[in-house]
Parts: structure tokens; C-alpha cells; sequence
């Protein structure tokens, strides 16, 4: 995907911004003009620059697909934030592991979580600290895009924020229900100092764990019956950079995808060869990790 750095006009994704924009859908789709009409505001109960931020994350976390003069919602997304869904209100921990995954992990619109996921390995860190090495980044991914520094600056902040909320100061809209504060993988250690939070994550369900193994099989080793530990423990876009587990953990959960998927996902572990087995999945099986991580 091409390097993105902006559209979140600063707002970290809220709470209720994907349900919002699921209460727009009509017949899976919804006309890029809700974003920009006259009604905008009125429809989604926010300001001109949220409506913009909340189209973005929509994008971002593919909820939604760009497709003619319209946006087509996904089935599975519809399934979760309908009325009556799976998680309507995206109060389920669920819902903010999948969203974080599409942004760290598959990185749709989102280069500067992408990056700082995969790439930023040192304990402690401040945003200005990161702001040079992002900036060669995209510099590496675009050579001919020359991004301003208040716009990686800003970027950075925003991811930051999205994990870590202001603890004090600042205006209450930082205070307003940032989806991925609940998943506990960044904290602010010092005023601006920032370090990951690596090990278990109870709340991170098999289900969204199992999904999001397969997606990044599907991406880096498509075709391939086995993966090494070794790759879902440390690859770019692994499940364990993304998630920021530690190798027990990796290998607990991996111990039980066996029965977690009727030996879909098979776990062995021989003659210290470490790998995870895989049997023939539908794209209905994939679906159905997701759903089962909300019952």
C-alpha cells in the first residue's frame, strides 16, 4: 500500500465512530456524499473535521471499501456493529484487537502504525525521539513524496494518543473513549516517554489471535503447509510484533489452536523444530475465528 500520513485530521479512532458508520449502510453500501453533504454533521453528531476522521478510520480499519460513487461496508463488520450484532456498541475487546490489527498489521491507511509496531524495537522512546527514523522510512517507501515534518509529527502524536491517552491536561476530547486505549500495549512510562507493554494479553481472544495468524499467512506465506515459530514470534506483520507477545505466550496459544480449530491449526514441536501446521481453511472457517471470539 502506498505511505499514508494523514486523514485522522488528529482524532485518535473513537468507541463509536465504526458503529456510526454502520448505522449509514444500505444494502452494504454507503454514498460517499454522507461524508461531505450538507447533513453530515446532523448524521453523525460531530464536527465537519470528525466527519473526515471518522470516514478515515472507516478505511483504514476496512470496514469499508472504496467502490464507485459509493463506500461497500463489509459483511462480516456489518455482522459485528449492526443492531442486535455481535458487539453493537464495539465494547468488546474484540473489536479493538481487530481494528489494531488492520492498523499495525495490515496497514490499509495507517504507515505510521504499521511502523511503529514492526519496526521501533527500543525500550523507551518519545515521539520526537521517533520522528527522524519515520521520516527515512517513508522516504523509503516513497522517494519522490517529500513529507513535511509537522505532518510526521503529527501522525506520531496521534498514533501515540491513540494508545496512551493524555493523562492530564490538554482539552476533554482526549478523554473521549479511544478505541485501542483498552488493549494496554503502549504506556506512557515518563511525561512524552512511551514504552511498549510486551508479554500476555488476556484480552485478546484465540479467536482474533487465530485470524489474524492466518491473514498473515495468507500474505507472507501463501501456499505454505508450515510457518516456524520463529516467524510468528518476530516477522514484519507477525502476530507476535503486532500483538507485542512474548514467546510463551506465542507458544501457549499456539498449543491451543488444535482444538481451538479441530486441527485446522496444528501445533508440533520435534527435535527442537518449531512449527505450526496448517489443513485447507474456507474464507467461511476464517470468518467464523472472528465470530467465535465474541461468544
Amino acid at each position: 500500500m502506498p505511505a499514508h500520513f494523514s486523514g485522522h485530521e488528529t482524532f485518535p479512532l473513537r468507541q463509536m465512530w465504526l458503529k456510526k458508520v454502520c448505522d449509514g449502510v444500505v444494502d452494504g453500501r454507503i454514498a460517499k456524499a454522507t461524508f461531505s453533504d450538507d447533513n453530515a454533521i446532523a448524521t453523525f453528531g460531530v464536527g465537519k473535521n470528525m466527519v473526515a476522521s471518522i470516514r478515515h478510520w472507516a478505511l483504514a480499519c476496512g470496514v469499508m471499501q472504496e467502490e464507485g460513487s459509493h463506500f461497500r461496508f463489509g459483511r462480516l463488520a456489518y455482522e459485528i456493529l449492526q443492531d442486535g450484532g455481535l458487539d453493537p456498541y464495539a465494547e468488546s475487546p474484540s473489536t479493538a484487537w481487530l481494528a489494531h490489527w488492520q492498523l499495525a498489521g495490515r496497514c490499509i491507511r495507517s504507515t505510521t502504525w504499521y511502523w511503529l509496531f514492526n519496526y521501533v524495537t527500543a525500550p523507551t522512546f518519545t515521539r520526537q525521539e521517533l520522528e527522524e527514523p519515520l521520516a527515512r522510512y517513508a522516504r523509503e517507501l516513497d522517494p519522490k513524496h517529500r513529507l513535511s515534518a509537522s505532518t510526521i509529527s503529527r501522525d506520531l502524536e496521534t498514533c501515540l494518543r491513540s494508545y496512551a491517552p493524555r493523562a492530564a491536561g490538554g482539552s476533554p476530547e482526549d478523554f473521549a473513549e479511544p478505541l485501542l486505549g483498552e488493549l494496554g500495549l503502549l504506556q506512557e512510562v515518563h511525561k512524552s516517554q512511551y514504552a511498549f507493554r510486551r508479554g500476555p494479553k488476556a484480552s485478546l481472544h484465540d479467536g482474533i489471535f487465530a485470524y489474524a495468524l492466518v491473514d498473515f499467512w495468507d500474505r507472507e506465506a501463501n501456499g505454505q503447509s508450515s510457518l516456524p515459530f520463529e516467524a510468528v514470534a518476530y516477522a514484519e506483520g507477525s502476530p507476535g510484533r503486532v500483538f507485542k507477545l512474548d514467546e510463551e505466550s506465542i507458544a501457549q496459544r499456539l498449543i491451543a489452536l488444535s482444538d481451538f480449530t479441530d486441527r485446522k491449526l496444528a501445533w508440533t514441536d520435534s527435535a527442537g523444530l518449531r512449527q505450526v501446521h496448517r489443513k485447507p481453511m474456507s474464507k467461511e472457517d476464517i470468518k467464523n475465528l472472528i465470530r467465535r471470539a465474541y461468544d
